[in-house]
């Protein structure tokens, strides 16, 4: 059952989609609404219960909160592996729990490797994880030697003899500090590309994951680097990285100056150009790098229009976030967005209240989006999901709904 604050929460949301529903003509100006004084409407408390399954039409969910079966279930819908062509190159092995360190390495997802994040323990391979690995059979990479099986972290060589017995050729990145990691995924990457490294560096605060996150489904869908800093200090694993650009870098610092200080923005500029994506909390840091795009170089997803993808995760549990950075790199090419709590906020809603598609004539043409929601319902209560659905759903410009259609 909802808490009294969940249903007085949903009702309010519910309020707001009828007077938004009614709002939707071209010349509305959404961004000027006031989304946080909203008239609460009915709500059918009745709508989570005997359910048969936890998909509606515009989200797909993710139902578990286990972050070795997010991977797996994230694996199996990005790679069908029915043929050489679906199939991945390289697996991704990364340690549990150990998020800070496999952030900067979902960047090998798609470049140069096209394969998924999975996960081990320090010593064994789980059962659900081997399974997978041997239904997805990776055929090797062409781009990096025919490796089939990447190591992130100290594993134990007992766990990389045991990958090397199933018959595939694998590699190690070695690193047990964030930094470190960061640091040799982006030299590792750089030799597979024939000694290049990208110009385009995500800078993240280390200390604040939470507004650093949203980095992970960029990377994993362009070559771009992340590296870490300190809210008052560059570490000299970055400052090294930095240096291999020869002063050339595009320098994306990502969230405000209270996880990244101006002292730091500041010294970074030494390395190449700096711009900041920033919003005063996590959810609006993620809206905000959704937003960006960067006319000259092309970084940035520059989401502000209908017709995209989305997966929205919990920040509650990070190695249950960075398997679904997949579904950047395939299928929809999403962008991240995030929630603190279980409920949206204002500032989420008028976002995707912004972007609903609208059709003229014919909703059969689109545009339409979708959303990946990360979490059983203990991370996302169903009346979420069912908020989030009816934002994305593609209704008439001219108000009513698909009246006639």
């Amino acid at each position: 059952m909802f808490s009294k604050r969940s249903f007085l929460f949903t009702t309010w949301a519910i309020g707001f989609l009828l007077v938004a529903a009614a709002c939707t003509n071209s010349t509305h100006d959404m961004s000027k609404m006031d989304h946080s004084k909203m008239k609460m409407g009915d709500m059918n408390e009745e709508a989570a219960q005997n359910r048969i399954t936890p998909q509606t039409k515009n989200v797909s969910r993710i139902n578990t909160d286990d972050p070795v079966e997010i991977a797996v279930e994230t694996s199996q819908m990005v790679w069908p592996a029915t043929s050489t062509e679906n199939r991945p190159a390289t697996v991704l092995i990364g340690i549990t729990g150990n998020g800070s360190v496999n952030l900067p390495a979902v960047k090998l997802i798609h470049h140069p490797n096209n394969g998924p994040l999975l996960y081990a323990k320090k010593d064994q391979l789980p059962k659900m994880t081997k399974s997978e690995l041997q239904r997805l059979k990776p055929i090797g990479s062409p781009m990096n030697n025919q490796v089939q099986v990447i190591l992130l972290g100290n594993f134990d060589q007992k766990l990389k003899k045991e990958v090397e017995s199933m018959g595939y050729k694998v590699d190690l990145i070695a690193g047990n500090e964030p930094m470190e990691m960061a640091k040799n995924v982006d030299a590792y990457y750089a030799k597979a590309s024939g000694g290049k490294l990208p110009a385009g560096v995500i800078i993240g605060s280390l200390e604040a994951n939470d507004y650093t996150v949203p980095a992970a489904n960029w990377i994993a869908h362009m070559p771009e680097a992340l590296l870490y800093v300190k809210k008052n200090e560059i570490p000299q694993a970055t400052i090294e990285a930095l240096k291999g650009r020869n002063g050339k870098a595009n320098i994306y610092l990502l969230g405000p100056e209270a996880v990244i200080s101006k002292d730091v923005e500041a010294k970074l500029q030494q390395y190449g150009k700096v711009v900041r994506i920033e919003g005063n909390t996590p959810e609006e840091n993620a809206i905000a790098f959704a937003k960006y795009k960067d006319a000259a170089t092309g970084f940035g997803w520059g989401v502000t229009e209908p017709g995209h993808g989305f997966v929205i995760n919990r920040l509650t549990n990070l190695s249950a976030i960075l398997p679904t950075t997949a579904f950047a790199h395939l299928g929809k090419h999403a962008p991240m967005l995030v929630m603190k709590g279980s409920e949206m906020t204002p500032a989420l809603h008028e976002y995707l209240m912004n972007l609903q598609p609208k059709f003229k004539d014919d909703p059969t043409i689109g545009p339409y989006n979708h959303a990946y929601m990360i979490g059983t319902e203990k991370s996302f209560p169903f009346a979420t999901q069912g908020m989030i659905d009816q934002m994305l759903e593609i209704t008439s410009e001219n108000g009513e709904g698909h009246a006639g259609h």
